[in-house]
């Protein structure tokens, strides 16, 4: 499957313009033409395209850049990056098949915690700067099902803490939840998924059954202070007296706020494991 020049532009953020001024200055890219003389661009064009464009925002010039990928072409590039690569080339044709295989063979070569934080998570940060919406939402939802699937493979090992997780309502992004809930069940965490979108009322009842040593909210969605700080203050009313722990880059800029309605704030699963462990150790010593 190939791509018109229209498509690269959009989904690049490089005008048309400048992708034919790069053609004829320095040969790059080299798009194939239809019978009606149109560019066309094949997968790994698309790719190369993207590599060029990251290059020069990480300060390189455009002949830099150009050079550096000419001379490293994505077979030659180190295996997670190769697959990497081949992931974004599948998306950016639609290709849901390709891009999921290439998920599966990352899995098959790496550890769980490995694959997870250093290919599923990445791919999930960069895609949005980097994918249009639907090439997004089909990428995302691969992604998902891949933490999914290991989340539900994951023993349970009864008599560790429990913890509840859940996105606020209106906030749909749920993989970084996954992911904590994967960490959190490899190390005998007892775990309960609720996902995105989950209003106060039905955190509620489900601390009021599950009994929940920490409520883990993951919020990605941006929101400003006062919308964050009322929909934390009905979480925290929801779950008490069960701990409230938010992560997310949409609470990272409001920490006063989430400190100022009771709740925790941590980066990291094992931020969220001494948050649980620094307040069991105060409850026992009062």
């Amino acid at each position: 499957m190939t791509l018109r020049i229209r498509t690269i532009a959009r989904l690049t953020g490089i005008r048309e313009a400048t992708l034919r001024a790069w053609e004829r200055r320095y040969g790059f890219p080299r798009p194939n033409r239809t019978e009606s003389n149109y560019r066309v661009y094949s997968r790994e064009e698309v790719e190369n395209i993207h590599r060029v464009a990251k290059l020069i925002s990480e300060g390189l010039s455009v002949s830099e850049a150009i050079a550096q990928v000419r001379s490293a072409p994505v077979a030659e590039l180190p295996v997670r990056e190769r697959l990497e690569e081949r992931f974004w080339s599948a998306v950016m044709v639609l290709d849901g098949e390709a891009a999921d295989r290439v998920l599966g063979e990352a899995q098959a070569v790496m550890a769980v915690e490995p694959y997870v934080d250093t290919v599923l998570l990445p791919l999930l940060r960069e895609m949005g700067h980097r994918l249009d919406i639907a090439r997004e939402h089909l990428a995302s939802a691969l992604i998902r099902q891949r933490l999914g699937a290991l989340l539900l493979a994951e023993g349970a090992r009864p008599g560790g803490p429990r913890v509840l997780l859940a996105c606020p309502e209106r906030d749909m992004h749920e993989g970084g939840l996954l992911a904590l809930g994967l960490h959190l069940k490899r190390r005998g965490w007892q775990v309960t998924f609720l996902g995105a979108d989950t209003p106060a009322e039905a955190l509620r009842g489900a601390c009021v059954q599950l009994n929940p040593d920490v409520v883990a909210l993951s919020c990605v969605r941006r929101r400003e202070a006062d919308e964050l700080r009322q929909v934390l203050q009905s979480a925290v009313e929801a779950c008490a007296p069960a701990m409230v722990v938010v992560g997310g880059q949409g609470a990272r800029e409001h920490l006063k706020v989430i400190f100022g309605t009771g709740a925790q704030y941590a980066e990291s699963t094992e931020e969220l494991v001494a948050l649980w462990q620094q307040a069991r150790g105060a409850s026992n010593r009062t």
